[in-house]
């Protein structure tokens, strides 16, 4: 089996633009054409590749070939970049590079732009963030939608290189005025079963990792749902529920006294950097830069 590399690219355009119709216009094809293409690769590997749904999405045979005519896509982009000049001699006009990366909510809020306005300074790229918890960024590697992601999964991913970059500390916090409404007779489990709490989602398990540590029932408390890393500090600052927070955010909240520190110990939440194992210097310098960010703000 062989795999035509133009109709691996043509997959993966699909797979990000998700209809026919808009990788048409980005291909510069008709939607038929992008059809047709789909349909001899399909019949090149023997397999389905995409689920034409709306938005239409790769099979699991798909994901490779989309990753594949991603890294396609990224080293032909860095080899013109280093040809340079055009036959004619007049320099090529520089287009940045566009990057997709998966990105936990608390290290976006809180470091990782920092490398990004350093890496891009440093190259011309620009970045397509897909924000998701650092315990499912790494499926987005797998399907070859990101190119790296921040993941608390130190295993590679396959095709991929990992390094760590530091434990995120989460510390519970809740205002004055909701400890002395909730927690007057005592920090214990029974008063962690009554208590709201602030949760970022549905898949946000660190509160109750927290819960289980202090002997309450997780289930048991009311939860506040708030999906934005900035908007968690702030409801728990304005005393929807008490929460965990990382010391980037914590920090001017407790020096302006409106949170205060429950007991309890720390949770830790190791982060490990995950790229394409591709000899790029895009890549490289990315990663750099993720890595400088994450040892200047993590522990």
């Amino acid at each position: 089996m062989s795999l035509t590399l133009e109709l691996a690219r043509t997959l993966a355009v699909v797979a990000a633009e998700g209809t026919i119709e808009a990788a048409a216009r980005a291909l510069h094809l008709t939607p038929s054409a992008v059809s047709q293409r789909i349909r001899t690769l399909e019949e090149q590997v023997g397999r389905v590749l995409l689920v034409r749904s709306k938005p239409v999405r790769p099979t699991e045979a798909g994901a490779a070939i989309v990753r594949l005519g991603r890294q396609l896509d990224l080293l032909e982009r860095e080899a013109l970049a280093q040809l340079g000049d055009q036959p004619d001699g007049d320099p090529a006009p520089v287009r940045p590079t566009t990057v997709p990366l998966a990105v936990n909510a608390d290290s976006l809020g809180t470091w990782f732009l920092t490398a990004l306005a350093r890496a891009a300074q440093r190259q011309p790229m620009v970045f397509d963030l897909h924000r998701d918890d650092q315990a499912f960024t790494a499926g987005l590697l797998e399907s070859g939608t990101v190119m790296a992601a921040v993941t608390s999964q130190a295993r590679p991913v396959s095709g991929c290189v990992v390094r760590p970059l530091g434990v995120m500390r989460y510390e519970p916090f809740a205002t004055p005025a909701f400890v002395d409404r909730w927690f007057a007779d005592g920090q214990d489990a029974r008063a962690f079963a009554v208590a709201p709490v602030v949760d970022f989602d549905r898949r946000d398990d660190l509160q109750s990792q927290f819960l289980r540590s202090r002997g309450a029932d997780p289930s048991l408390p009311p939860r506040n749902y708030v999906p934005s890393s900035a908007d968690y500090a702030a409801a728990v600052a304005l005393g929807l529920g008490w929460g965990l927070l990382p010391p980037q955010q914590s920090a001017p909240l407790l020096a302006e006294r409106r949170i205060v520190r429950l007991d309890g110990e720390a949770i830790g939440v190791p982060l490990y950097w995950q790229q394409w194992n591709l000899r790029s210097p895009l890549l490289t310098t990315i990663a750099e830069e993720v890595a400088r960010a994450a040892h200047e703000a993590l522990a």
